[in-house]
């Protein structure tokens, strides 16, 4: 994490059990329980991964830390459980729609379920990270691009987290925003006119905020409490027939080792 020393040249792996959930927002798409989660990263002098983000760092201080960093899409989750931003759920660091053209009669009458859709390609996008650090508090803003081709958009985004020691307990809050162009809205959820009877719907761009809350009561070295919340908000994209619900949801309590 920005905000914390952490050893260089060596990986860094624990494992997350208890019970948990990700929501799925779409028609069709289940619900994804959280038994095992792990934690892997690896810091080299510049070069690091950090569950399921590769990143090389530019400049790094104890104020300022600026990286290139390269991470699957995460709206693919919703269409594929085995994807990155499921298998490490639990990461802390890191509405209105501006454009549409469906509309809201269209949408109040057809409902598409994931199986009705083609499937969603993994996408890769890369970018620049920022992170301002002071006291306690990490503001960061990440740009980030798809480089694989698939969606041919972008997306970014806006954090603030808080680290706070209260007693034994450690607690990070966090909220957020991101920016998603109408070419990453309009191919993971719009619709073709293959997969409408109403035709071609496009989605449009948006502002998404979410928040987090990341909590943990140290039990010894190396074990430790893991309680964590997740709300991220799709209501700017709800014009999507796939929506069932306009928020996902990440809910986990258990106990979190480190190896």
């Amino acid at each position: 994490m920005a905000n914390q020393q952490i050893d260089t040249e060596q990986w860094h792996l624990s494992v997350n059990t208890g019970a948990g959930v990700i929501t799925n927002p779409l028609h069709g798409g289940d619900n994804l329980p959280l038994i095992l989660l792990p934690e892997v990263a690896f810091y080299g002098e510049q070069w690091f991964f950090d569950n399921g983000r590769l990143g090389y760092s530019l400049h790094e201080s104890d104020t300022h830390v600026v990286n290139i960093v390269t991470e699957f899409n995460p709206e693919t989750r919703f269409f594929i459980d085995f994807h990155p931003s499921n298998v490490f759920a639990l990461q802390t660091s890191n509405s209105f729609v501006i454009e549409s053209t469906s509309s809201d009669e269209l949408v109040e009458k057809s409902v598409v379920t994931t199986n009705d859709v083609k499937k969603r390609r993994w996408a890769l996008d890369a970018g620049l990270s920022y992170h301002y650090i002071r006291s306690n508090h990490v503001f960061s803003v990440q740009v980030l691009a798809d480089v694989s081709g698939v969606y041919k958009g972008a997306r970014s985004a806006l954090q603030w987290q808080s680290h706070h020691q209260l007693g034994r307990l450690s607690i990070a809050p966090s909220l957020g925003v991101w920016y998603k162009s109408n070419e990453l809205n309009d191919y993971f959820y719009g619709l073709s006119a293959e997969e409408s009877s109403y035709g071609e719907i496009e989605v449009g761009s948006s502002w998404q905020p979410y928040a987090k809350i990341d909590a943990r009561w140290p039990l010894g070295e190396t074990n430790s409490l893991r309680f964590h919340l997740a709300y991220y908000d799709y209501s700017a994209v709800d014009d999507s027939p796939l929506f069932e619900h306009t928020y996902s949801m990440t809910a986990f309590i258990g106990f979190n080792h480190i190896f």
